[in-house]
């Protein structure tokens, strides 16, 4: 319990705490959203207009939509067969990033009704293929795609949106043995962001993907005599960064990082990298997870140089 948590409970009565958390979920909902109800119905017009002109969560994206829907539209149709779209809900269940990886519920906007303001797409689109997954025979595969808006709690700093939009990647197969389903997955997510960027940004933006191989000797095998050589040559390099500290303990086996520009000018557009997410969800430890993502923003202002929103 942090200091704040201890300053807010010693306002309260004595067993305040231990009856809230006996409540049935139901009942808990009801009695937060009787004091949300009292809270509404205490705000004025003026009260709105100023929480729109300060609140970071409520302020518009700085990018030109008609830009945004441009760009986005694009890789839509460069997207690969392979690839299912899916239209996300704005809420996931309550959980759906804490409960399979470090991230903290503190940074994810919670909502009174057992779900959470959509803080990862890869998250919400990991537990659709789990669901797709069981219906599949084992050597099945899904990939799905979503673009989407997201809703951070974290506080990025002044001039940075809580709020941008992803294009999202995420690929679910049986282990085959010898890291070649790793492979696979990893040549099609890769073959596709270099062809988004060798497409939509300038040879002069210096795009990248950045791989990073996390201690496993048998996945880093499989890049050198099978992803490299099946991507083949592109304006948009291939670079090994194995210095690469972000994301280890998140992502397992390997992972990979999108960028564009130069030194200290790089932009970082996108993330992803492989996780045990569905072999949680599916209580099946053969199955193996690659997400991936763009930060459609980001991207969008690339060829200016203008940074849209925190990645």
């Amino acid at each position: 319990m942090d200091d704040a948590e201890r300053r807010v409970w010693s306002r309260l009565p004595d067993g305040t705490r231990s009856a809230l958390a006996g409540l049935a979920p139901a009942d808990l909902r009801t009695l937060l959203l009787a004091v949300a109800r009292d809270r509404a119905a205490a705000v004025r017009p003026a009260d709105l207009v100023r929480r729109w002109r300060t609140d970071r969560f409520t302020r518009p994206a700085a990018v030109d939509p008609r830009a945004l829907a441009a760009v986005e539209a694009r890789l839509w149709r460069l997207l690969p067969a392979e690839f299912a779209g899916v239209d996300l809900s704005p809420v996931a269940p309550l959980g759906t990033c804490s409960a399979v990886t470090p991230m903290s519920q503190n940074r994810i906007v919670t909502t009174f009704r057992a779900t959470e303001v959509l803080s990862d797409p890869t998250n919400a689109l990991a537990i659709e293929a789990a669901v797709r997954r069981r219906e599949q025979p084992a050597d099945g595969a899904v990939h799905l795609a979503a673009c989407h808006r997201v809703l951070r709690a974290q506080d990025f700093g002044p001039g940075w949106s809580a709020h941008f939009r992803l294009f999202t990647l995420v690929s679910s197969a049986r282990d085959g043995g010898s890291g070649r389903t790793e492979a696979r997955l990893l040549t099609l997510h890769l073959a596709y962001w270099r062809t988004v960027l060798a497409t939509l940004l300038p040879q002069s933006a210096a795009a990248r993907v950045r791989l990073t191989v996390l201690d496993n000797p048998v996945v880093g095998e499989r890049i050198e005599d099978t992803v490299r050589p099946a991507l083949g040559p592109s304006d948009v390099p291939l670079v090994d960064e194995p210095e690469r500290r972000r994301g280890r303990g998140y992502y397992v086996g390997a992972a990979l990082r999108i960028t564009a520009g130069h030194g200290a000018d790089e932009v970082a557009l996108g993330d992803g990298g492989f996780t045990d997410w569905t072999a949680r969800f599916t209580s099946d430890a053969k199955e193996r997870c690659l997400t991936s993502c763009l930060n459609t923003e980001r991207l969008t202002g690339a060829g200016t140089g203008v940074a849209a929103c925190p990645s």
